[in-house]
């Protein structure tokens, strides 16, 4: 283990200074009643961890790591349909998952988000490009001969101008590339990541994004032989809305505990056909789950 002992303090601190000092803004998104929420909020902070210290995931509130790794595994395969989704997180019939606010109810589609944008990047002249498949190669390339050049391009990128045009003009509804864009690095044998998230729901969507991505960084250094270094989570917008206030202020009066560890099957060689049970989370003893919050679409 490096450093020193790792918790969820950088997340709360971070929390705790949006309460204390962020910016009241009004908000295009809209709640069930009609009421369009405010938010305090900062632009431009950064919250560090160390993965070799424990996995990432908040122990304030229960978290659900179950969604966070279908959730993943989804935007893996390449999948933009919420009933694909459904159906890998064996949601009954009726019930909905995270992303059926923005499902078009007939046919489940979401639009060019993660799924399509990590494994078929379309260019304008139709070129399909899997950004997952290049990562992993260039991981390798790196651990081969650590003066490659793509030492420093080692990009994963959601944000897709053409794409996200076209969505506008289609009037889709879904938030494209929140989280926008990670760059990986090798060294001393170790992967780190760095996320760049452009707006950031501190309360509901930040633990599973940073949960994600760490998640993410322990199955590239799995299948590319390395073991795993930092995660760095930068924030463009960092955010709470009003009607998450409450329970933002009784998790900042709790005391972190100790983080999970996060282990994955020897038998997973790709960052293809990854099941579920092949990715475990041991020793997760969380604060229980808070009050359930709207979120604003």
């Amino acid at each position: 283990m490096r450093g020193r002992g790792f918790d969820v303090k950088p997340y709360l601190d971070l929390l705790r200074e949006i309460m204390t000092t962020g910016r009241n803004k009004q908000q295009r998104a809209v709640l069930k009643d009609g009421r369009h929420p405010t938010t305090k909020a900062l632009f431009g902070r950064q919250i560090r961890f160390d993965l070799t210290a424990g996995f990432p995931l908040v122990t304030t509130k229960k978290v659900s790591f179950g969604l966070v790794r279908d959730e993943l595994l989804w935007f893996l395969s390449g999948s933009t349909n919420n009933n694909d989704l459904k159906r890998a997180s064996n949601i009954p019939a009726g019930k909905s998952s995270i992303w059926e606010a923005w499902a078009n109810q007939d046919t489940g589609e979401i639009g060019p988000i993660y799924g399509k944008q990590w494994r078929r990047w379309e260019s304008p002249t139709g070129e399909k490009i899997d950004q997952i498949a290049r990562l992993v190669d260039g991981i390798k390339a790196v651990v081969a001969d650590p003066t490659a050049s793509v030492g420093r391009r080692l990009i994963l990128t959601a944000w897709n101008p053409v794409d996200i045009s076209a969505a506008e003009r289609e009037k889709l509804t879904a938030p494209m590339a929140c989280h926008t864009l990670s760059q990986f690095d090798v060294t001393d044998g170790r992967l780190s990541c760095q996320l760049y998230q452009r707006s950031a729901d501190m309360f509901l969507g930040v633990p599973f994004n940073t949960a994600s991505y760490a998640t993410l960084t322990h199955l590239l250094a799995h299948v590319t032989g390395l073991a795993v270094g930092d995660f760095i989570h930068t924030f463009g917008d960092a955010h709470v809305y009003d009607n998450s206030f409450d329970q933002v202020n009784v998790q900042l009066g709790r005391e972190p505990k100790p983080l999970p560890r996060l282990t994955i099957d020897p038998a997973v060689r790709s960052m293809d056909g990854i099941r579920p049970d092949q990715i475990k989370l041991e020793g997760y003893d969380p604060w229980p789950v808070l009050d359930r919050v709207e979120v604003a679409v």
